[in-house]
């Protein structure tokens, strides 16, 4: 009985070591990876969960800002994030930025700086940047990028984008965030549900860059006019 639980186990071992490995190597979040679009607010996190209502912005390509030396000026510059990601220093060359947020950028720029500047005080100011948007598609009555000015829910988002028409399948509406270059995850809403209930609970608070797509019902996506049974088909007169 021993000898067969022993050789059980051996076999499982390994079995399961094969698994975490393919996870690492593919870079495939793991199933127990807190969701985004969780409202946990463990500190285990490793990701700022979907209810996040002040995300810091992040850095991309195009975007112009001040670098400041408060006690350096000489240092002080206007840089603008390459196609690359990249912004070019005085004095210390190309330093990537894009994907940073502002702090992140604050922090990388000053030990960029920490072998000719004994403890740099750097301050970042943006000039220009890509405005905080989200875009609504699918079956809403004006499909768009608009911009986020404010707190905006899910649902106010699809009222500011004209509403859904007679063909939105209101029961699957689904919204993409953008969590990485290579990840983005989703979430479906029962928007049909949430009123009936009357609970907007779970009505997401949106971030830049958020998009709700809003499908197409089954029944919507038959066509109009399909060809009717024997039309064409020569008519012999009885004798």
């Amino acid at each position: 009985m021993y000898c067969f639980l022993l050789m059980t186990l051996a076999l499982l071992v390994p079995i399961s070591v094969t698994a975490q490995t393919l996870h690492a190597a593919v870079g495939e979040p793991k199933p127990d990876t807190p969701s985004l679009f969780t409202n946990s607010t463990s500190q285990d996190s490793p990701r700022p969960n979907f209810a996040d209502r002040n995300p810091r912005y992040i850095l991309q390509a195009g975007d112009v800002f001040d670098v400041i030396f408060e006690f350096s000026p000489e240092f002080t510059q206007t840089v603008t994030v390459q196609p690359d990601g990249f912004v070019t220093l005085k004095g210390v060359g190309d330093e990537k930025v894009a994907g940073l947020s502002t702090p992140e950028a604050v922090v990388a720029i000053k030990e960029a700086y920490l072998p000719i500047l004994k403890k740099p005080v750097i301050t970042i100011s943006l000039k220009e940047f890509e405005k905080p948007f989200f875009v609504a598609d699918g079956m809403v009555t004006h499909p768009g990028k608009y911009p986020l000015r404010t707190d905006t829910t899910v649902m106010e988002a699809i009222a500011i984008a004209g509403g859904v028409n007679d063909s939105a399948k209101q029961t699957q509406v689904l919204v993409f965030r953008r969590v990485s270059s290579q990840w983005m995850e989703t979430k479906a809403m029962n928007l049909k549900q949430m009123l009936k209930n009357r609970n907007l609970s779970e009505d997401i608070v949106l971030q830049p860059g958020d998009m709700i797509y809003i499908p197409q019902t089954a029944m919507s996506k038959l066509r109009r006019y399909i060809p009717a049974p024997g039309v064409g088909m020569s008519v012999t007169p009885p004798l």
